[in-house]
């Protein structure tokens, strides 16, 4: 992002405003799964999508903020718990009192255009602009008694459009925001429902009577006596993002011997790769343990969890592998490849079912935050293919990266037009560069 560029940019916005459905929706209050009121999802999670001026003939002359107000409200009328608001009842479980208050929209204009963005390489993560792109609405931020989605729609100055929102995470996960914009779409494109009616059940992931614990959970291992420390507050944090495709994805498994290279999936071997090249970067101590969470969805039949179509709340399992930090630094490419594929493969139902009653037993604690590295794979999730009638963004996921966690995301190189993976980091300004120095010598091999 060139510092002319930045000069220049400016967002004006209007007064953001509640959107609630179109039509009454039963005034309720719903039970939220024991998956979604984990202490680990209470947070927001913002999206970004970049659109050209490509209208379909449909939308020819239309404004794409009033379609895609009125097709959120008409979406709002089905996906109706959105528009209420949480609130924390007895053993710190979650409820949603689905009173239609609505969701805030903020309607913007900025003064550029997206070849400037695209030129500035302002639309891949991490975003320089997300603060105007995305306006933090005072005392919206919050987990409980606040709107639980905020949506920004930015026209830009040749008629395109960036669709901003912060989402909290307790509600859905990616593929039930996915599910969500979809029937954003099918409303915007004039739908009378969404093509995949939502499903709350979120009682299908409910504890066991009586619950009990059969499986280890890394993800909430006790860390009382840990010593190490990355506080962002002790360090200028510097956000980059890193693209694999298939010359990087290569140079990487011709690293493995010929039996973990034919049976390695891409997802396995980038996050051995970067767990691997950042532990080396932190300087972390030799003994200290350290561990990545690998974001598993649970959907289909291979967990057995009987989610129907539709469902649309968190299904994620988190099984996490650990190591001391001086044997992942040490060791080859190979020994932490072999310990995310053996955990990655410890994810089943049972798995789901002790996380669940684990939740109840232990009352939702603190997940391990010290040594930990979560990783999220949405590469398969579909964002990019979301059209509201102007054709399908230029850009579309995670804006940036987070300090614990980083995101898969299916992405196309301008340069050679290629198909590959796009990894958004955040680490201390020092451990950035020696990240990339690590990561460089393994990709170059």
């Amino acid at each position: 992002m060139s510092s002319k560029l930045r000069q220049l940019f400016s967002v004006i916005r209007k007064t953001p405003e509640l959107i609630g459905p179109a039509r009454p929706t039963p005034r309720v209050i719903k039970q939220l799964s024991s998956l979604d009121d984990q202490q680990c999802l209470r947070f927001q999670i913002p999206m970004i999508f970049f659109y050209k001026n490509d209208p379909s003939p449909a939308m020819e002359g239309k404004d794409p903020v009033k379609v895609i107000g009125e097709a959120l409200s008409k979406a709002l009328t089905f996906y109706y718990p959105l528009a209420g608001r949480l609130k924390e009842v007895s053993n710190r479980k979650l409820m949603v009192d689905c009173n239609g208050e609505g969701v805030l929209f903020t309607e913007a204009e900025a003064n550029i255009t997206l070849e400037q963005l695209e030129v500035g390489d302002a639309v891949r993560p991490p975003c320089p602009y997300l603060d105007v792109l995305l306006y933090n609405v005072p005392g919206s931020e919050g987990i409980l008694g606040c709107p639980l989605l905020l949506i920004q729609v930015t026209r830009l100055a040749c008629g395109g459009f960036i669709l901003a929102l912060r989402l909290n995470h307790t509600m859905c996960d990616a593929f039930a925001l996915l599910q969500f914009m979809k029937a954003i779409e099918d409303m915007a494109k004039g739908a009378n429902e969404p093509s995949l009616l939502p499903v709350w059940e979120r009682e299908l992931l409910s504890p066991r009577i009586p619950p009990k614990i059969t499986c280890t959970h890394h993800e909430y291992d006790d860390q009382t006596d840990s010593t190490l420390a990355m506080n962002p507050n002790d360090h200028i944090i510097n956000h980059k993002s890193f693209y694999f495709g298939p010359k990087e994805i290569t140079a990487l498994r011709n690293q493995l011997p010929q039996h973990l290279r034919d049976g390695c999936s891409t997802f396995e071997l980038l996050t051995a790769c970067i767990w691997r090249c950042r532990t080396i970067a932190l300087q972390i101590d030799p003994d200290e343990i350290v561990r990545v969470t690998c974001c598993v969805n649970i959907r289909g039949t291979k967990y057995n969890m009987m989610l129907p179509n539709g469902y649309y709340g968190n299904a994620i399992a988190t099984p996490t592998a650990c190591s001391t930090a001086g044997d992942l630094s040490k060791y080859s490419l190979v020994y932490a490849v072999d310990l995310v594929k053996k955990v990655k493969a410890t994810a089943s139902e049972e798995y789901v079912r002790s996380l669940i009653d684990f939740m109840e037993i232990k009352r939702r604690p603190m997940p391990a935050v010290k040594g930990s590295f979560v990783v999220s794979d949405i590469t398969r999730g579909g964002f990019e293919e979301i059209d509201f009638g102007w054709g399908k963004p230029v850009y579309a996921g995670p804006p940036e990266a987070v300090l614990f966690m980083s995101f898969y995301i299916r992405y196309q190189n301008k340069d050679s037009g290629e198909y590959g993976t796009l990894v958004p980091i955040c680490l201390p300004l020092r451990a950035m560069k020696r990240f990339e120095e690590e990561l460089k010598k393994m990709t170059l091999q």
